[in-house]
């Protein structure tokens, strides 16, 4: 599991450092760098599976993000010109690499390793099997889903393609109904099922989202569809199939970040962007639930949200674990604050600390802090 990252002369990072436990919250305003994060190790990982990484350098484009060119990764008022990204691990120490732009066109996509790289890193989730991405840009309910034999069955893949989650009815129908995968932790297993294989308790969760849905994965020639069905009061028979496109994004947008974590074994790696996007604030809550669920036993999950209902869902899993050991530890999870420098435009991260009963120990300027001004003014105050 990764303990700290640190990122040196990456676009908005000039000097930046993170602490990484179970849970790991980015959030903060638009633009002050909490996506460069995610995508520091994303090009590690792009890098590595282009075996770039391990021999020659950075591969700024594809296919998990797009950076651009050397000028666009650089941070610009860097005095060096290269990047360095250190990531720390409780199993293997610190490892680092460094990447020089000295001599090279700054309109390559392409940035050199200075030095040795680290040659023991497989082991590392991010560089392996136990990984997954799902970006904000995921994929919007749509008539056929790709199939991608070597990616799901082999890299056990929900996406390949700058988050989009664009793999997941594949990976549910082949693990779910083909493999019939149990779920791995007892305090995934949601009540709204009496089964624990993925397909089951993936529907599960769904009806946390919209109460009574059914999930129907279903190949068909060279792709998937996606139906859902919903069950009906007193009668064992369940609605007609609707298509995805015909029941609205929300249980889209929540299926990939559903599905991985039901799928994922101790000391997988995550990242989420934007797990709000599209959901009412009950199944948010909901969502931060299993969020906090599955980082309890060990998953590691970093998210970047701007929607409070997720940062109180897990407060609550806080509480909950204090008051009756449900939910997940204080102490597993981090919340990073990030703002922006307006001298030198790089991005500062303050550590936000959960007390007991669910508290913070400070509220900086932006943090979730609009309901509360917009009553205060509709209030008189």
């Amino acid at each position: 599991m990764l303990t700290k990252i640190t990122i040196n002369n990456f676009k908005a990072h000039h000097h930046t450092t993170i602490k990484l436990k179970n849970l790991n919250i980015l959030t903060g305003l638009n633009g002050v760098g909490k996506s460069s994060v995610f995508q520091s190790l994303l090009l590690l990982r792009q890098s590595f599976e282009n075996n770039n990484v391990l021999k020659t350098g950075l591969q700024l484009n594809k296919p998990l993000c797009d950076i651009g060119f050397i000028n666009d990764a650089l941070y610009q008022y860097s005095e060096e010109d290269s990047i360095e990204f250190e990531l720390e691990s409780e199993e293997y120490g610190a490892q680092n690499w460094k990447f020089s732009a000295q001599g090279n066109n700054p309109n390559k996509n392409f940035i050199p390793i200075l030095g040795d790289s680290p040659s023991e890193i497989t082991n590392l989730s991010l560089f392996n099997n136990n990984f997954q991405y799902l970006s904000a840009a995921r994929l919007s309910p749509r008539e056929t889903y790709p199939l991608d034999s070597n990616a799901v069955e082999t890299k056990k893949q929900i996406s390949i393609e700058k988050g989009q989650g664009e793999l997941v009815v594949h990976f549910l129908y082949y693990y779910g109904i083909e493999k019939k995968l149990k779920v791995k932790f007892a305090n995934l297993i949601s009540k709204n099922s009496d089964f624990d294989d993925l397909l089951s308790q993936t529907t599960a969760w769904e009806r946390e989202i919209s109460p009574g849905v059914n999930v129907v994965p279903k190949p068909s020639g060279k792709s998937f569809t996606l139906k859902y069905t919903f069950d009906k009061i007193n009668d064992i028979a369940t609605t007609n199939e609707f298509s995805a496109e015909n029941v609205g994004f929300g249980l889209s947008y929540a299926l990939p970040i559903i599905v991985a974590i039901l799928s994922a074994e101790k000391d997988s790696i995550i990242l989420i962007e934007n797990p709000e996007a599209h959901l009412h604030p009950k199944g948010q809550a909901k969502l931060a639930e299993l969020l906090a669920l599955a980082a309890n036993n060990g998953i590691q999950i970093i998210i970047e949200t701007h929607s409070d209902h997720i940062i109180n869902g897990i407060l609550v899993a806080c509480k909950k674990f204090e008051r009756e050991n449900i939910g997940i530890d204080k102490n597993l999870v981090t919340i990073n604050h990030f703002t922006r420098d307006e001298n030198t435009q790089s991005a500062i991260v303050t550590e936000i600390n959960i007390l007991a009963d669910g508290k913070i120990n400070k509220q900086p300027i932006d943090f979730f802090d609009q309901t509360e001004n917009d009553l205060n003014y509709l209030l008189g105050f």
